[in-house]
């Protein structure tokens, strides 16, 4: 039922582009703050992100 609601609700709202700029822009600047960004060496990690690529990528493959 719950589930149901949620999908009835997003369906309803309007997206508020202004409001998911501040959003973005919010989340960046506590990134900076926390130091995330900028990266020292932005290929760290790398080798992970491509592993997680190809397993999603295999998995939306084999579900078709």
């Amino acid at each position: 039922m719950f589930y149901e609601f949620e999908k009835e609700l997003i369906k309803k709202e309007k997206a508020d582009v202004i409001k998911n700029f501040h959003m973005v822009d919010s989340m960046y600047d506590e990134a900076v703050a926390l130091g995330i960004i900028p990266m020292k060496d932005p290929l760290d990690g790398l080798e992970i992100d491509l592993k997680i690529a190809k397993v999603v990528n295999y998995v939306s493959e084999a579900s078709r």
